[in-house]
């Protein structure tokens, strides 16, 4: 008569998170320090002209978004996403030593579509990994997890760019890459001592036993958080703008407003983690963008610098929502794939990027005040499409963020 034991899976400690948070605070410090100067930098060490910096801007992002979706569905076939972790981390810190010495632009265009563009899968699978390493513990708290992950980026960006401009005023540009190549450095030596943990774990239902259903409510889902983010970008590009134009404010109240934004996101995606952990994450997600278009009718109103600022409250509630929140939201699409769904999220943020940059050329002709009608109905249009998103779910009865999926998930 043989006895079977069951082994209980390890659990979950803050050693085992800390090293993720340590990617996460490194990552989000290389790109805190570098993104926000790209356009300066590009200008005045290059000498590049608005056709130039255009085609750089629109390129490089393209072909981080083709190479991540690539990575992101090769790493959930193999055991791959730790390699993926030191790979894109080579790639980011020798990208960016070649951003400190070189100053032709073609080689940079080069290096941005190669090196940096397989960098860009880093987050993503930082994410990927860190549900894939909660599950394996049997814990359903992956949500509280990944929102802590995401603050923890948030923190980098509320110090990388007054750190990067005391960077670029001491040592140059050079310093400030040699910054970003250090970065990279600490999350290569990092993810080379996380376990590979293999693939990802199965779902409680595939696409193809859900009669198909995942896909088109993937793609809903895709199409709502793009024009979320496209809202959203759009709204912060023209902040500063519409502020010192439009209601005669100071860079000094930019500054102020922003800053005021960011540290009301902190405190709010742990709480919403907390809240994803009991609560329908579908409904949260739900929640932040109907809070959004609030916010965008709101600034379409304001008169005030003031009353921009007292915006921030409704605008820290979206971005905590949408950004916190929503990386899980994805991973709960398609349990069995955190890499491609976690990509997926990360790309929208791309093509939100992307779709409001010409939407910016435009409010400048029409008046930085349009910026955010456009971005009310980007809002709106988001509403809509996370709604028809549940209503397809439903029908194929997958829910993403349900908590009968998470509990059925900690289970497997």
């Amino acid at each position: 008569m043989s006895v079977t034991t069951e082994v209980s899976p390890p659990p979950l400690t803050f050693r085992t998170l800390l090293p993720l948070a340590s990617v996460s605070i490194s990552v989000g410090l290389a790109a805190a320090v570098t993104l926000p100067f790209i356009g300066l930098f590009l200008t005045t060490q290059i000498g590049v002209g608005p056709v130039e910096l255009g085609a750089f801007l629109l390129i490089s992002p393209l072909a981080g978004l083709v190479v991540s979706a690539f990575l992101g569905r090769w790493s959930d076939r193999r055991a791959v996403r730790r390699n993926l972790l030191v790979g894109g981390a080579v790639a980011g810190m020798l990208g960016s030593l070649v951003f400190a010495v070189v100053r032709d632009y073609w080689v940079l265009l080069a290096v941005s579509v190669s090196l940096l563009a397989i960098a860009s899968c880093v987050l993503a699978q930082m994410f990927a990994y860190a549900r894939q390493a909660v599950e394996r513990t049997g814990s359903a708290r992956a949500p509280l997890v990944i929102s802590s992950l995401r603050t923890v980026i948030s923190l980098a960006w509320v110090g990388g760019p007054p750190l990067a401009a005391l960077l670029v005023s001491w040592t140059g540009y050079a310093g400030l890459y040699l910054a970003s190549a250090a970065c990279y450095a600490l999350v290569v030596l990092v993810a080379l001592r996380l376990p590979e943990l293999g693939g990802a774990s199965a779902p409680i239902k595939r696409a193809a036993e859900v009669g198909g259903v995942a896909r088109p409510q993937v793609v809903c889902a895709v199409l709502a958080f793009a024009a979320l983010q496209g809202g959203l970008s759009l709204g912060g590009s023209a902040l500063p703008l519409f502020v010192t134009t439009d209601l005669g404010g100071s860079e000094a109240d930019v500054g102020l407003i922003l800053g005021l934004c960011a540290a009301l996101e902190i405190p709010l995606m742990l709480w919403f983690g907390v809240l994803a952990v009991k609560l329908d994450q579908r409904r949260i997600v739900l929640l932040g963008a109907v809070v959004a278009v609030a916010y965008q009718a709101v600034m379409a109103a304001t008169l005030a610098t003031w009353q921009v600022a007292a915006a921030q409250a409704l605008n820290a509630v979206v971005v905590s929502a949408l950004m916190g929140v929503g990386i899980s939201y994805f991973q709960a699409l398609a349990p069995d794939r955190p890499g491609f769904t976690t990509t997926l999220y990360s790309n929208t943020m791309t093509v939100g990027g992307m779709l409001a940059g010409p939407l910016l050329g435009l409010a400048q002709t029409l008046g930085y005040r349009s910026a955010y009608l456009m971005s009310l109905g980007l809002a709106a249009l988001g509403v809509v499409l996370l709604v028809i998103t549940g209503i397809i779910g439903r029908r194929g009865n997958v829910v993403p963020g349900g908590l009968d999926q998470r509990e059925s998930g900690a289970r497997t």
